[in-house]
């Protein structure tokens, strides 16, 4: 990848970053992982409280990159074909016509996904894996570029339905908001009192840029010591004494992607070891699972990759 080529790419990071952050106060870490996941292609599991800014992060992204917007509201009797659509009859005409669902959008906020159905749930997963919907025998590509940012309540909240380890490992990253320092949301409330200021953001890329980031981040380098690094990594949380379930190649390949974009963001056309330990809480945490004797709660998962980290040795 040329060097004026990076840094192409990084202007356009950057500016995309500057315009979210504008509304989006504090949670410079939380954009980096969104943009990260869009650049790489993937897609992100958010759990955290309501009212953080979810919807807010989201609607900022698409309006940044110009990109369309639609939000699912998920609950227990949202079907399949709210989702992905279907095919009614036009009364004017006789004949059976499609009906886009909602996720005929470039940039998704799934909402609340656990408190929807498993058949639901998998009519978001499965379009989001294979890039296309079918609807009634024909199939339909999604438009690109295609995220996805799905929420979740806090596993054992009443009405919830979680989400199987097979459905888990189709986001790359699962990240949290948590709450504004006291600074911050006296930033945010100062700037509610007038206008939305996401009535006042403007597009500062577009989906060619985006898709343009996707294709130059196929050329970012990741040197035979460093894929030995991931590969040693997902190998120790597979023979990790608490692990019931350890990370798989999909797990793997996630963590070299992430790593790749996050190498974009900083301007390098290469991946550095601290790129990829940087993103194993984010990449790692949703696909472990501890085994029966060991509480599968956020702390017991966080202090076994940090053993993990601590344990496989950083490439010189």
């Amino acid at each position: 990848m040329p060097t004026d080529t990076v840094t192409d790419a990084k202007g356009i990071i950057r500016r995309v970053h500057e315009g979210i952050s504008s509304v989006f106060i504090g949670k410079d870490s939380v954009i980096n992982h969104v943009l990260i996941s869009l650049i790489a292609g993937g897609h992100i599991l958010l759990e955290d409280v309501p009212g953080l800014g979810k919807t807010t992060l989201v609607k900022a992204l698409s309006r940044v990159i110009n990109c369309d917007f639609s939000r699912i509201q998920f609950t227990p009797d949202v079907l399949p074909s709210d989702v992905t659509g279907y095919t009614a009859v036009n009364i004017r005409t006789g004949e059976r016509e499609v009906v886009p669902g909602a996720i005929m959008s470039q940039i998704i906020l799934a909402d609340e996904i656990n408190r929807t159905g498993p058949k639901t749930q998998s009519s978001l997963l499965e379009a989001m894996e294979e890039g296309q919907v079918t609807i009634d025998g024909q199939t339909f590509a999604l438009p690109q570029p295609f995220f996805v940012l799905a929420t979740q309540n806090p596993a054992g909240q009443i009405g919830t339905y979680p989400l199987p380890e097979s459905q888990l490992d189709r986001f790359m990253m699962k990240i949290s908001i948590g709450y504004p320092s006291k600074a911050d949301e006296a930033h945010i409330l100062s700037d509610r009192r007038g206008a939305s200021p996401l009535d006042l953001l403007k597009p500062v890329a577009s989906a060619e840029d985006i898709l343009s980031l996707r294709t130059l981040h196929r050329d970012v380098k990741c040197s035979p010591a460093v894929i030995e690094y991931i590969v040693a990594l997902g190998d120790a949380s597979r023979r990790h004494e608490k692990v019931e379930l350890g990370i798989s190649p999909r797990g793997t390949l996630s963590l070299m992607h992430a790593a790749m974009a996050a190498a974009m963001l900083n301007g390098r056309d290469y991946v550095t070891p601290d790129d990829v330990k940087s993103l194993v809480p984010q990449v790692f945490s949703h696909r472990i699972i501890l085994s029966e004797r060991h509480y599968q709660g956020k702390d017991n998962v966080d202090h076994v990759l940090r053993e993990i980290l601590r344990n496989v040795p950083i490439p010189v």
